[in-house]
């Protein structure tokens, strides 16, 4: 292979990855045993800041999960399966992916959910393809309150395509719905919007949807699933597509991974959905079944009729989703997204009483919000990791004009002697 390629070595072969990046960083000694290998890893391991205080959220959030999840996704009929190509002889794995599609097509109010995706990015990319399949238009506009992260995926994704995507910028922290109704046209295939959206503010977004199916177009959703335990669902705004990632739902936070990128719809559109679609059925018998159906994907030889190149799923992410759904129910999903609310509301309050500090956007809120301070974010963020509180994300990452800007989440474990503590360390940074 060295040969073929014109190099001389292997160092040669990766010479143009940087030496930081390269395996031999971990500064592990070459040729070293295993004991030695593990000792060295735990070493590692044991400088992650596992421990803090945390307030971050953007898109990922530190949820309480039940035990019960750990140990009934860990059981080895769940844990051992591999994804079904063979599907109608893994029953027990259909079964569970077909409660999966039905839980969260109630969660969100749709008609019907796929098996899954590889994450909340990928499930609005493949969104905004299913709608340029419905619509056969080519003009997508994208809410200033989708998340940067997903913002800069679809670029990414787009890069090649003749689509065209334009961003429509908030206004005070809110999507601008006169700005997107003026923008819609004839060559308008999609609007994504997002609920909460990035900075924490929520809408009712059924006026503007109405407003989008006027002109033609599919209204795609981008969710926080928890949310829809108090919050108006996307089915009851009138969207077409429901997508988002469902790390929420009994994930852990896990240093990125693996997620789970999930998609409704209605049912009028299914044949254009992609991924996993499993349905329920009878056999010769009489009895009842699951099969996989409605697929036109790449491993099913269909080529450029494919629907999608996704080649996997997430069956195991979703399977814990399922298992968090159901140990939840319906009564202890509202508990749990109140708690997250009503601690957010606290915060904020607390928050604007602190000298030199204010809330930023004067917006209704779910779990997060941003605060605006008197000095850089990422300074008070280092100030405070230092006491063992990740007090949450300098905007400056995604926005230059936002260096003094913090977006702070709440969830059911923070109490609110932790919003007090965290109140008092910003006084404390502030102030010194």
């Amino acid at each position: 292979m060295l040969a073929g390629l014109g190099c001389s070595s292997m160092d040669e072969l990766f010479s143009h990855i940087p030496a930081s990046m390269q395996s031999k960083s971990f500064g592990i000694p070459e040729g070293c045993s295993e004991i030695e290998a593990r000792r060295r890893f735990r070493a590692l391991a044991a400088q992650n800041a596992i421990h803090c205080l945390n307030f971050c959220g953007g898109g990922f959030y530190d949820h309480d999960i039940p035990a019960a999840v750990d140990a009934l996704a860990s059981r080895g009929e769940f844990y051992t399966p591999y994804t079904p190509y063979q599907p109608e002889a893994s029953q027990g794995t259909l079964q569970a992916i077909y409660e999966y599609q039905t839980a969260m097509a109630r969660l969100t109010g749709m008609e019907a959910a796929n098996a899954s995706l590889y994450d909340g990015g990928t499930a609005l990319f493949e969104g905004v393809m299913m709608a340029l399949r419905i619509t056969r238009r080519s003009k997508v506009l994208v809410d200033g309150g989708v998340n940067p992260v997903y913002r800069e995926m679809l670029r990414t994704h787009f890069h090649n395509h003749d689509e065209a995507c334009e961003d429509v910028p908030l206004k005070a922290g809110q999507t601008d719905a006169e700005a997107i109704a003026s923008k819609l046209g004839k060559d308008t295939a999609v609007v994504i919007l997002q609920n909460p959206n990035f900075f924490g503010s929520i809408a009712d977004h059924t006026s503007l949807i109405g407003r989008i199916h006027e002109a033609g177009a599919v209204a795609l959703m981008s969710v926080y699933p928890l949310s829809l335990g108090i919050l108006k669902t996307p089915g009851d705004m009138g969207a077409d597509i429901v997508t988002g990632e469902g790390q929420s739902l009994g994930l852990p936070l896990s240093f990125g991974g693996p997620y789970l990128g999930f998609m409704a719809t209605l049912m009028k559109h299914i044949r254009s959905m992609p991924g996993r679609i499993v349905g329920e059925t009878t056999d010769a018998q009489g009895r009842r079944g699951f099969v996989l159906t409605l697929q036109a994907r790449e491993q099913h030889i269909r080529r450029e009729k494919a629907t999608s190149n996704i080649c996997s799923n997430e069956a195991h992410c979703a399977l814990r989703a399922l298992l968090y759904l159901a140990l939840k129910g319906r009564a202890g999903l509202v508990q749990t997204a109140t708690q997250c609310w009503e601690t957010a509301r606290y915060a904020r309050d607390s928050f604007a009483k602190i000298p030199g500090a204010s809330v930023k956007f004067p917006t209704e809120i779910f779990n997060e919000f941003v605060l605006h301070l008197p000095v850089p974010a990422a300074e008070i963020v280092e100030k405070l990791l230092q006491e063992g509180i990740a007090c949450g994300i300098p905007l400056s990452r995604w926005y230059h004009a936002m260096k003094n800007d913090l977006l702070v989440a709440f969830t059911e474990k923070h109490t609110r002697q932790d919003v007090d503590a965290l109140a008092q360390s910003l006084r404390e940074a502030l102030a010194s």
